[in-house]
């Protein structure tokens, strides 16, 4: 979890490491160095050759437009090599610029470190470098990428946000830019290709594009390919829902060659064709099915057009076939015919971009992804060219399929990753906002690199805008996996708050972006229902709640401390997602209460209604204030996705508010009592009201809730017979002022040791009487629980973090995962491709002190990510085990329970709905007191979140018991506002 003092420690640092600048860009002139500014006024000129490659010249010309937002005065670009300005900023890259390679030769600029290099960049001051030039800062790129990523790199460091067209990041003025003098060096990237996939746009991204600039036009795609020329990214697959790139606007093509982007199709859109161009015109090609076995020569000819098309462009072909429109290929019979039919249609395919590239195939990327169905045939021996990159596919939730074996990792295509940030298909679409969690996508990202998926990695961003924070952290991480290490992410976070709105405000931000990912991520708002938190149990339903109301009371803050100027982009960034989704729980909350309170008979059963209803509205006044109001109207569309109301896995038509319930009052009267733990009322339910037992070393309080049941008042007065039993009334959770909650607590000093009871009446026009167990702990039951997990009634749960023991083997060890899933930290095993161990004994294993009131069986669910089989035979097996008893162990894939796991099974569907999945063990208490509860590592890639204990059935929950503040002060208070979360 993102704490203020983790994020203050060399966030700035950790942050911008990426960038060789991150020091060296000054804003005063105490320190000497190469000044952009002139004392005089204006700026240094930018020189650009017009020999060098377009895409470096248009960055250099936003460079010194760059210059200009940030001085008020844009430098001019003079590419004249006979009249050169005494001081300049020269940009270029080697072997297309002669101003750089006459440095060169005449070595007074060394790019020895990048020459030959994949898209490096070294930027340097030097003293007279050319004649009549008596200083430069020199940006040269080892290819054209190098000197555009070396420009924009120093756009960034002088205070340019790669977002400020994109999310309206104002520019903040400076009146002096200087560089220390210097030589400062960017390597290559860990990955070659990292790039976004613009999908499912509709109606968000096709409706403001077609009101913008009349369509996904080359007026449209300049914008996006600078954003991601700024975020270091060379790699698209352009949107294709109705769209197709190369022909919606024949500028497209050329406009990336000349931005320098590389080009790609979708996984299902081969040979550099939109899927669009084959249905608009099938029937000019054969019988115009898409179907290789019986329309082969007419779909080869459509796959030669488009590589005819981009002879001259640098393009990554995708190979291979699916059905026609993003569905699984047409069989032909059997899996060993599909594979045969698959093979023979990539040969083709490698025919067809040898003769239209004019050159061997080998020598062009390609790349073949395995998404979805593909899998099976790759698994069932489906033999593909070396040269060819294969693009491994998550789940559509963000949790890899699978990663290279050993024995793969040698192919000399190597390994890709497409990954999801949002998805319109199963197990279920997530279109709206940011669900995807920063330390998530570095646990999976991780694992690719690690394992060697380190070709190309692509995420699908949806419609683009609602994921600004994770793309950037995607591409991050693609560039230099080191910079957002998993102990640096909550660094980096700030770091990029700070790039965006500045240092006062830069903590609480990150902050924000990141607390609210965290909760959509624990469920994500399309899969909210009434239904998914308990009202019953842990106050769960009520925690959730306060956790987004204060949320929101923190984002209205910062955005009142905000200059007018800054609140645009915090609107997009932050306080529209964390407003609507604290909505969203609100309202669903409201709609549990409210099919509630109808079942209990409250009055307040029409307020719940209402609640209902208002915050219906308010969703969509915060829509429209994104769509028409933000920035002028800038980016209306943007936010017309429907999210409220899923009845099957994809979007519903029209957001549908949740069913309300209401009460016939006339002639009703008297008053009511609910009780911690049911859903009963009373009078009405024919059993008694019992409270929860609550005990001395938890000590949890507990309550029960008072309500009218007509329109007039009914006053009541609660007393109790027991002198150590506390009241104090405090507010229900209700919409309606009129019902009361009166909290029940112990003074555990006056209470009796051992079991009591004691009865509390509740008393007004009626009655009603509520029985109340309480138990304190002996002296030796206080010693065995000290410092210890567990309680005397009811299960408990245990923080993964807080082990007494970890006991590594030789390197390989359990480690942290800062402010992953549900709790702060959660546990892994280090290294990620560590080998298996299958003898839990000697294996890598943490030990947790645990204290059972009773002997007997409990049962302890671990709870997990949702990891899948990512390498072919590793079941996922952990072990868990009491004192020194025999270890029982856990496996996800089992032959009777691995098709269900995995993907789109029943289980799958479930796990990635709750971004968690449970494990289940027996552990056998031959005593009471305290124990020593070990959990083994049997398989690396697992992650656990927290353990749960219980000597029968928990209670019916999302989250599980909570985690509890054992610090004397705050003895009984849950230690998060959600369940099984630490703040």
């Amino acid at each position: 979890m993102i704490t203020r003092r983790k994020m203050m420690g060399g966030a700035v640092a950790a942050g911008l490491m990426a960038s060789p600048l991150a020091a060296a860009v000054r804003f005063d002139r105490r320190k000497r160095g190469f000044d952009i500014t002139l004392a005089g006024g204006g700026v240094v000129p930018v020189f650009v050759d017009a020999d060098d490659f377009p895409g470096v010249r248009r960055a250099a010309s936003d460079l010194a437009a760059d210059i200009g937002r940030v001085t008020g005065t844009a430098a001019q670009v003079v590419g004249d090599r006979a009249r050169l300005p005494a001081r300049i900023i020269l940009v270029g890259s080697i072997g297309h610029s002669p101003l750089i390679d006459r440095l060169i030769a005449s070595g007074k600029l060394d790019v020895a470190g990048i020459r030959g290099k994949w898209e490096s960049f070294v930027v340097e001051t030097i003293a007279n470098p050319l004649p009549g030039v008596t200083e430069a800062l020199v940006i040269v790129g080892s290819d054209k990428r190098g000197a555009i990523y070396g420009a924009y790199d120093l756009s960034r460091m002088i205070g340019v946000s790669p977002w400020y067209w994109w999310a309206d990041v104002p520019v903040v003025r400076q009146t002096h830019l200087s560089v220390a003098n210097g030589r400062y060096v960017q390597g290559s990237p860990a990955v070659k290709y990292r790039g976004i996939f613009l999908n499912d746009e509709a109606p968000c991204l096709s409706g403001w594009t077609t009101e913008k600039f009349g369509g996904m036009n080359a007026q449209f795609y300049g914008k996006l390919f600078e954003l991601l020329l700024r975020l270091r990214a060379n790699y698209l697959w352009p949107a294709m829902w109705n769209n197709a790139f190369a022909i919606d606007d024949p500028a497209n093509a050329p406009l990336a060659e000349e931005f320098g982007i590389v080009m790609g199709t979708s996984h299902h859109e081969p040979m550099m064709r939109a899927h669009k161009e084959w249905t608009d015109n099938r029937k000019d090609y054969g019988n115009g099915a898409w179907n290789y076995a019986t329309n082969g020569p007419a779909v080869a000819k459509f796959f030669r057009e488009g590589i005819v098309r981009n002879h001259d462009n640098e393009v990554i072909v995708t190979i291979g076939m699916r059905g026609d429109g993003d569905v699984a290929l047409e069989s032909t019979g059997g899996i060993q015919s599909d594979v045969k039919l698959l093979e023979g249609i990539i040969t083709d395919q490698r025919r067809i971009i040898a003769s239209g590239m004019g050159k061997p195939a080998e020598q062009v990327p390609q790349v073949w992804v395995l998404f979805t169905e593909v899998y099976k045939y790759y698994d069932a021996g489906l033999k593909i060219p070396d040269d060819v990159t294969l693009m491994l596919a998550d789940d559509n939730v963000g949790n890899l399929r699978r990663l290279p074996t050993p024995a793969e990792r040698s192919r000399k295509g190597g390994f890709g990753v497409y990954f999801h940030m949002d998805m319109h298909g199963g197990p279920f679409a997530y279109q709206w906002v940011n669900s995807n969690p920063l330390p998530k996508i570095w646990e999976q990202m991780n694992l690719a690199n690690q394992y060697g998926a380190n070709e190309m990695w692509i995420a699908n961003v949806g419609d683009l805008k609602p994921l600004e924070l994770p793309i950037e952290f995607f591409l991050a991480m693609a560039w230099n996996p080191a910079d957002v290490a998993k102990d640096k992410i909550a660094d980096w976070t700030r770091a990029w708050a700070e790039r965006q709105f500045g240092p006062e405000h830069a903590t609480e931000i990150a902050f924000l972006a990141a607390r609210y990912a965290k909760y959509n991520g624990m469920r994500k708002p399309e899969q909210l229902k009434p239904t998914t938190f308990s009202l019953e149990h842990y106050h769960e339903a009520e925690r959730m709640c306060e956790a987004w109301t204060d949320l929101v009371r923190r984002a209205d803050a910062v955005n009142a401390a905000l200059r007018p100027d800054q609140r645009d982009a915090f609107y997009q960034l932050v306080l529209y997602p964390v407003r609507a989704c604290a909505n969203l729980m609100l309202m669903y909350a409201a709609a549990a209460r409210n099919a509630r309170f109808a079942e209990q008979t409250r009055a307040s059963t029409k307020a719940e209604a209402d609640e209902v209803r208002r915050r219906f509205k308010y969703d969509h006044e915060l829509r429209d204030t994104y769509n028409h109001v933000l920035a002028g109207g800038k980016w209306n569309h943007m936010m017309d996705q429907t999210h409220i109301g899923y009845f099957d896995w994809y979007p519903p038509e029209s957001d549908i508010m949740p069913a309300v319930a209401d009460l016939d009052l006339d002639g009703a009267t008297g008053f009511g009592v609910s009780v911690d733990g049911s859903a009963r009322a009373w009078p009405g339910y024919y059993l008694p009201p019992t409270l929860p037992t609550l005990d001395s070393i938890t000590r949890l309080p507990t309550y029960l809730d008072v309500f009218p049941r007509g329109l007039a008042e009914a006053p009541v007065t609660v007393t109790v017979d027991q002198p150590w039993v506390k009241i104090r009334e405090g507010k229900a959770f209700s919409a309606s002022s009129r019902d009361k909650r009166f909290w029940i607590d112990v003074d555990w000093a006056k209470a009796p040791v051992g079991k009591a009871k004691a009865t509390i009446t509740v008393k007004g026009d009626t009655t009603i009487t509520v029985r109340l167990d309480a138990v304190r702990a002996t002296p030796q039951q206080e010693k065995d629980a000290r410092d210890a997990f567990g309680g005397l009634a009811g299960g408990f749960a245990v923080p993964v973090a807080e082990f007494t023991r970890s006991i590594p083997v030789g390197n390989v060890r359990w480690d942290t995962i800062p402010d992953f899933g549900r709790v702060e930290t959660a546990m892994s095993i280090f290294p990620v491709d560590a080998p298996s161990f299958p003898d839990p004994t000697r294996a890598p294993r943490l030990e947790y002190p645990i204290f059972l009131a009773a002997a007997g069986k409990y049962r302890v669910d671990l709870v997990t990510g949702p990891t899948l089989e990512v390498i072919p035979g590793r079941k996922l097996r952990v072990a868990v085990w009491l004192d020194g008893q025999q270890p029982e162990i856990g496996t996800v894939f089992t032959p009777e329970d691995g098709p269900s796991q995995d993907f789109l099974g029943a289980k799958h569907a479930v796990n990635t709905a709750d971004n968690a999945r449970t494990m289940r063990f027996t552990i056998d208490a031959d005593r009471p007191g305290r124990h020593v509860l070990t959990v083994a590592m049997i398989d690396p890639t697992m992650v656990v979140q927290a353990i749960a204990i219980a000597n029968d059935d928990p209670k019916a929950s999302y989250f599980g018991p909570p985690i509890l503040d054992t610090r004397p002060a705050k003895l009984g208070r849950p230690v998060s506002p959600w369940a099984i979360v630490r703040s």
